[in-house]
C-alpha cells in the first residue's frame, strides 16, 4: 500500500468550509436582495460540496494505504447518493441547481467517479495493485477532476446570476 503513497502523494490540506453567516438572509430587503441571498447561500453550498468530495477521496485514500480499520464494500462506493455530495445534489443541489445544463453532467460525471472508486477498492481488495494504480491515475482522476470542474462551473453560473 505504501505504492500508493509514493505514486499519489500525501494527503492534502483541508481548505476551510466558508462560513454561513456571510449570508445573512434577514438582512435582505426585497425580492432582489433575498435571490441574491439565496445565490450567494447557494454558492457557499457548492464550495462545501467541493470540500465534502474531497474529505470522501481522502477517506479512500486512507482505505487504499491501510490508515484506516474501517472496511469499504465496492457495491457501496459504486452508489453515488451515500456520500454528502451525493446527498446534496440528490437533495438541495438538485432543487437549487437542476435546470442549469451541467448539472445533468455533474450527476453523470459524479456516477463514473464512484464507479470508478469501486472498481479501485475491488481491484485492492484483490491485490491488483498495478492496476489499481492505473485506475487511480486514469478514470478515477479524471472522474474526480470533472466532478470538481462542474461544481465550480455551476458556480460560476451563480455568480453572474448575482
Amino acid at each position: 500500500m505504501g505504492l500508493l503513497r509514493r505514486v499519489f502523494g500525501g494527503a492534502r490540506g483541508q481548505e476551510a468550509v466558508p462560513s454561513l453567516e456571510l449570508c445573512d438572509s434577514s438582512r435582505a430587503s426585497g425580492t432582489q436582495d433575498s435571490l441574491r441571498a439565496d445565490t450567494v447561500l447557494a454558492a457557499l453550498d457548492i464550495d462545501a460540496a467541493i470540500n465534502a468530495h474531497e474529505r470522501w477521496k481522502t477517506h479512500l485514500m486512507d482505505y487504499l494505504e491501510g490508515r484506516t480499520t474501517e472496511g469499504l464494500d465496492p457495491a457501496e462506493v459504486r452508489r453515488s447518493d451515500r456520500g454528502a455530495l451525493g446527498r446534496w445534489l440528490h437533495g438541495v443541489g438538485g432543487e437549487l441547481l437542476g435546470d442549469q445544463a451541467a448539472y445533468a453532467v455533474l450527476m453523470a460525471r459524479h456516477q463514473y467517479f464512484h464507479e470508478q472508486a469501486a472498481m479501485l477498492v475491488e481491484l485492492a481488495q484483490q491485490g491488483e495493485w498495478d492496476k489499481a494504480v492505473q485506475v487511480l491515475h486514469g478514470g478515477y482522476r479524471y472522474g474526480s477532476s470533472q466532478v470538481v470542474l462542474l461544481l465550480k462551473e455551476l458556480k460560476r453560473g451563480l455568480v453572474q446570476q448575482a
